[in-house]
């Protein structure tokens, strides 16, 4: 068994570093009602406004730490954790994406602990893939809505737009998204609802989004220096379209918006 365990440890790192899956443990535990939306895109052809916004928001130290987290801060957090019931500072992407591709959702607080100290623990093998790869993952399994992952979906579904072409501001606003996948719904005519009843959170997390992000990316030498930690050196525009470039609409999309009777305004090219 030990032995079976290293050689896990070792071969799934390799396999990532290769292959996305188009499923992970997150989506297959999502209780949502509908089929899961997803498609895979290349870090390639991300815009490097949505990949300076996550990098900002989510852990600017991806690049540049070593190591999946700082484990003094780790610990420092579960015991704040275990004391308060609260994690405020949140994990880093490395430990995020573990969570995501091999953990299944709990929402007690012994299955949240139990979940922390795993993800930390499968975190360190993990980031064998590299910190540019784990970054291409953690875009492609986000969560941006319900059983809505990854910023092709997400792009397409909200801007009605291949995830190369964005701004600054819609880059801020898909960031914001992301501890509030769950909760998060379109707007009428695109973009995201933060006007209807019991969508304060989300608004509130949106809003925090685009106004500090801007600064912090900044702070980081702009969208070039934000991406330079992780090794991009490119626009996404640079680069002609290829496999997993997410230039259409992706059926899942297309779909979800029909059941939904969704429209355009003019602003999303409606």
């Amino acid at each position: 068994m030990a032995i079976g365990f290293v050689v896990w440890l070792v071969m799934t790192p390799a396999i990532y570093r290769v292959w996305t899956p188009p499923r992970t443990m997150f989506m297959l535990t999502d209780s949502a009602d509908g089929n899961t939306v997803f498609e895979e895109v290349s870090l390639d052809y991300i815009s490097r406004h949505y990949v300076a916004a996550v990098l900002a928001h989510e852990d600017a130290e991806l690049g540049t730490r070593k190591g999946p987290f700082h484990i003094g801060e780790f610990i420092d957090r579960t015991q704040t954790y275990l004391e308060t019931g609260k994690d405020l500072s949140g994990s880093t992407i490395p430990q995020q994406l573990v969570k995501n591709i091999f953990l299944v959702r709990g929402e007690s607080a012994g299955a949240r602990v139990f979940r922390k100290g795993v993800e930390a623990g499968l975190s360190w093998p993990f980031s064998l893939v590299g910190d540019k790869r784990q970054l291409e993952l953690y875009l492609n399994y986000a969560q941006f809505g319900p059983n809505l992952y990854g910023v092709c979906a997400a792009s397409w579904y909200y801007f009605n737009r291949p995830p190369w072409d964005s701004n600054p501001w819609d880059a801020a606003t898909l960031a914001g998204l992301l501890p509030l996948g769950e909760d998060v719904r379109r707007a009428p005519g695109g973009g995201v609802d933060i006007e209807s009843d019991g969508t304060w959170l989300v608004a509130s997390t949106v809003a925090n989004a685009q106004n500090k992000l801007p600064g912090r990316i900044r702070q980081m030498g702009g969208w070039e220096g934000a991406v330079a930690t992780v090794g991009i050196t490119d626009a996404a525009s640079d680069n002609p379209l290829g496999p997993h470039s997410c230039a259409v609409m992706p059926q899942s999309v297309a779909d979800r918006l029909a059941a939904e009777d969704a429209w355009w305004s003019s602003q999303y090219g409606g």
